[in-house]
């Protein structure tokens, strides 16, 4: 049941890149440092997850409260959206107890980051609630740097597509004009290579996972052979240019 009292309480997204802990923001540091305490999410299954081993390497573990998430879970939406539902408790119990709760979300909390359905339950459950993000670094722009490729130009426009909806969806995208970049596309693999190949946009594609940590990848799209990839792994399709300055900025 929602409190019948309003709430000065702050629920603050943190958003901690992609991996690498260097690229997590002064802001960002600050704001988890400044927290009452630093909500992480783990799987069902326990282990440490991205956003946990990142926000460890700046404030004391006995600071940190892991909250399960069961991301794992994508068959069975009623214990998903149970598991959803008790995290959201667990969060606005802390909010209840606390003036300031950060939520470490790895990338950025206002791109397809869990934090965004959490906010919605927990503002829900403890009207009031102050909810504030502060930006992450982007798995698409980390693996620009550490490749080379050039997400933009000029007038060209950059699309995102998380391969979770489909690879229709990706073709679509690739067919068009811009730099594409996927999300989310390890389990097909296979589809996407196909995708790449049929539009013509293969070539100086590249794609990447684990970026910034020990079992870091990152390699030509070429490659992709079909086998399934990381979860995770993300995808940068260039624009095709024709090797002049990008046009009109």
């Amino acid at each position: 049941m929602p409190d019948v009292m309003s709430n000065s309480s702050r629920l603050i997204g943190v958003g901690v890149g992609p991996g690498d802990p260097e690229l997590v923001t002064v802001k960002g540091v600050n704001a988890l440092r400044a927290a009452d305490v630093v909500v992480v999410p783990v799987m069902d299954s326990g282990e440490q997850g991205r956003a946990e081993a990142t926000v460890l390497h700046y404030v004391p573990a006995e600071k940190v409260v892991r909250v399960v998430f069961a991301l794992n879970e994508r068959s069975d939406r009623g214990r998903r959206e149970a598991a959803w539902d008790a995290a959201g408790e667990r969060v606005a119990a802390l909010l209840r107890a606390h003036s300031a709760v950060a939520f470490a979300t790895i990338g950025d909390p206002n791109v397809y980051s869990t934090f965004t359905y959490l906010a919605q339950t927990v503002a829900e459950l403890v009207p009031g609630t102050v909810v504030e993000t502060v930006p992450g670094i982007t798995a698409m722009q980390d693996l620009a740097a550490r490749s080379g490729a050039v997400l933009t130009e000029g007038t060209e426009p950059l699309t995102l597509v998380p391969v979770t909806a489909g690879a229709a969806v990706l073709k679509d995208a690739l067919a068009g004009p811009g730099t594409v970049v996927a999300y989310k596309f390890g389990r097909q693999a296979g589809e996407v290579a196909e995708a790449l190949r049929e539009t013509g946009r293969i070539d100086d594609a590249v794609w990447g996972s684990a970026l910034g940590l020990d079992a870091e990848s990152i390699r030509p799209a070429a490659e992709l052979d079909g086998t399934p990839l990381p979860y995770l792994s993300t995808l940068i399709a260039p624009a095709r240019r024709d090797g002049g300055r990008g046009g009109k900025l």
